[in-house]
């Protein structure tokens, strides 16, 4: 028994088996989000203070297995080995048992405190699916407590077995899996000999180390082939491995799987009744339509055109209002306070740029409520069924549509999650197809051009244009690369289709909260430093000779026998023609006008080509850099004027450029954080150089052909 009232309880299940929703339920909005160590998977941790104990829960990756084949079982794995959680709850969907306690038979292997929620009951009673949770504790050697994340029901249960197994007010007598003969000769027989290895500096158990050595681990190998315990093991192995695959004809790795899954089944024989003849339900009769031949494609397109129409329509007000408060702000503040560089710098620098980015969150909380809805419904995993015929085609999978779709969201998860993909072909052009994917950063960009030249009634078949022009791209690219750099024939693909479900409310606004609190936390530190460096390169250096001209020519306003109101206003036009000359000869203006030549066929201008180059530190920086140049040069009566209607009133510019840049957005390279982690995943110098220069140069080329055919068009 423990008189400790902190409790640290880790969460750890399949995808799909609601296990998110219940540690939302379990601590509400009282989490936060960070990283795992050494990683930038996003880690969720969450705080509840119950019968006077404070319970910390940790969300772990979800993960079908403890083994070392992809990012999020490592974490999973490392995460339970290292930081060694008072308690884990294992999350199972009660209605894919089969498949969801393979997690568990791995979890008994570990020889750690955990209890079983069995989630979905709710479902689990509906399809009339009788289980002797009794006799099932007994075989998995931990409790089983019933619950509904979406209903919220057996939560409570959940907290009370929680406090009473860390207090030892609930004893449960938990058991090691039992193997065969030969497989448990083989694991004590290792086992025996890491036991008497000296100063081998692990605490590890060691019965879990043998049965990674069986299942030929990476990470266990490397973890003691430098010891001097390795000569007895490696002795041990060449030895039985043979006779063993003589006798079973099986190698250990395959036999565990398969001795793991037949205690499965016949545990779920002696638990679990299921009704005579199982009737269609509400998932067959959608993936009759939803996932058919001939109507899974159309319903797909229509769903995500669906939804960024919707990003436009629905975010289009408040975006309004959030614009106007801005303007209203730069507006008293210039009023307000004298005219010197700190005021230049907060309203043309801070808020023209900081404003500019946050002036879209709307558009980009609405267009992730539309894409965790269909996460969490279970049809994004359709997605990924009915665009594989499509992927086989480029040569690909649709695997690899799994990490192009995380890539709407972010790049850096997307190229994290193709370790999945075991044939290093695939994985590469996978990574070196990514950056087409337009990325949540690029939304900001996509918004401001499609509002100022575009109406609303366009605005979602131009974006939803984007994200299908992005794809194409990208399938085009994979079956280049498939055909020349990467030759051979790809993994055969296997998808699981979780049951259809309705998402929690409370879920869905947690995920959108976590993504405003991310987009806002980059607006305050990202972009508020790039905002701030694009002002100073916007205003030095100062030429002295405009300087004196302008004092001269204000001096001669002063002189003449104007009213306040005339003399206010033509001193401020002196001023903001003073700071128009001024920004012309600015670093920013030079680095422009530098890159203009090799923009110009594009439409674009030497002010265009400064947003692009800042946007490689974050794609939202074009808008905040585009805000801070045109907020340099307009005095105080035109702050007022949002950044769109400027855009749109500059003759310089027109819808043809406003399509061609967007283009180029969604196609060149992305920030430099996703360039890290694309080098660090490719491993290799010249696919990063490769990466770098293909998505410019497609970008550029693209950019030019939608340019010259939307002016033949107009």
């Amino acid at each position: 028994m423990t008189d400790s009232k902190n409790i640290h309880v880790a969460l750890a299940g399949n995808p799909n088996s609601g296990k998110t929703s219940l540690f939302n339920v379990l601590v509400g909005s009282n989490q936060k989000v960070g990283n795992f160590t050494g990683v930038t998977v996003e880690k969720y941790e969450g705080f509840k203070n119950y019968r006077e104990h404070s319970i910390r829960f940790t969300d772990l990756p979800g993960t079908y297995s403890l083994s070392a084949y992809s990012p999020e079982e490592r974490i999973a794995r490392n995460f339970i080995l290292t930081e060694k959680p008072d308690l884990v709850i294992h999350v199972v969907d009660g209605t894919n048992l089969e498949r969801n306690l393979y997690l568990t038979t791995q979890i008994m292997d570990l020889d750690i405190p955990f209890v079983i929620a069995l989630n979905m009951y709710d479902e689990v009673e509906e399809k009339q699916i009788h289980m002797d949770i009794n006799y099932l504790e007994r075989l998995l050697g931990a409790h089983v407590v019933p619950t509904s994340a979406t209903r919220k029901t057996g939560i409570t249960d959940l907290l009370d077995h929680i406090i009473e197994t860390h207090t030892g007010e609930i004893k449960f007598r938990r058991h090691k899996l039992q193997y065969s003969q030969n497989i448990n000769d083989l694991i004590s027989g290792l086992e025996d000999i890491l036991s008497r290895a000296r100063d081998l500096n692990t605490d590890l158990p060691y019965r879990w180390l043998s049965i990674k050595l069986l299942e030929n681990d990476k990470e266990a190998y490397k973890l003691l082939k430098d010891h001097p315990v390795w000569i007895s093991l490696n002795q041990f192995l060449t030895q039985h491995l043979e006779p063993f695959k003589h006798l079973t004809r099986n190698d250990p790795e395959t036999q565990l799987t398969e001795e793991r899954y037949a205690f499965i089944r016949g545990a779920l024989q002696e638990t679990v009744r299921y009704p005579g003849k199982r009737k269609r339900d509400l998932t067959d009769n959608l993936d009759a339509i939803l996932i058919n031949r001939f109507t899974g494609l159309p319903i797909f397109a229509l769903i995500m055109y669906m939804i960024f129409t919707a990003t436009f329509r629905l975010g289009e007000y408040p975006m309004i209002w959030i614009e106007t408060f801005f303007s209203w702000i730069s507006t008293v503040l210039s009023n307000f306070l004298p005219d010197t560089l700190f005021r230049s710098v907060l309203v043309d620098g801070i808020i023209a740029g900081v404003g500019g980015v946050l002036v879209f969150l709307p558009n980009i909380l609405i267009l992730f409520l539309g894409i965790s809805l269909l996460e969490g419904t279970g049809y994004m995993a359709r997605a990924a069924f009915v665009v594989d015929k499509i992927m086989q085609r480029v040569g690909l999978h649709g695997k690899s549509f799994i990490p192009m779709l995380t890539g709407f969201g972010c790049s850096v998860p997307a190229f994290m999650a193709t370790r999945t993909l075991k044939n290093e072909a695939d994985r590469i052009t996978t990574l070196l197809i990514i950056p087409f994917m337009s990325c949540g950063a690029k939304l900001p960009v996509y918004t401001l051009l499609i509002g100022a030249f575009f109406t609303t009634q366009q605005a979602g078949k131009v974006l939803f244009g984007l994200y299908v022009f992005g794809i194409l791209i990208a399938l085009a690219s994979a079956a280049l690369f498939k055909k020349t750099l990467f030759r051979g024939e790809s993994e055969p693909f296997v998808m699981e289709l979780p049951p259809y479900r309705w998402p929690s409310l409370q879920s869905l606004l947690l995920q959108m909260w976590h993504k405003a609190r991310l987009y806002i936390r980059k607006a305050g530190t990202v972009i508020l430093a790039a905002s701030i460096l694009i002002w100073i390169a916007g205003n030095f250096p100062k030429d002295e000779n405009v300087t004196q001209k302008m004092d001269a020519l204000k001096t001669q306003i002063r002189e003449q026998d104007l009213s306040p109101y005339e003399t206010s206003r033509a001193l401020e036009k002196i001023k903001a023609e003073e700071e128009a000359l001024q920004f012309e000869q600015s670093y920013a203006a030079q680095l422009g006008k530098a890159l203009e030549p090799a923009i110009k066929p594009l439409g674009f201008d030497w002010r265009i080509g400064v947003a692009l180059v800042s946007g490689i530190a974050a794609k939202e920086v074009v808008v905040s850099t585009m805000g801070t140049i045109y907020s340099i040069g307009n005095n105080m009566y035109e702050e007022s004027v949002s950044l769109r209607q400027r855009l749109r009133n500059d003759p310089a510019y027109s819808p043809a450029m406003g399509l061609a840049l967007m283009v180029f957005v969604l196609l060149y390279v992305p920030c430099i954080a996703a360039t890290v982690i694309f080098h660090r995943e490719a491993g290799a110098f010249k696919w990063t150089l490769l990466y770098f220069f293909y998505t410019i140069g497609v970008a550029w080329i693209m950019a030019f052909i939608v340019y010259r055919f939307m002016n033949f068009l107009l």
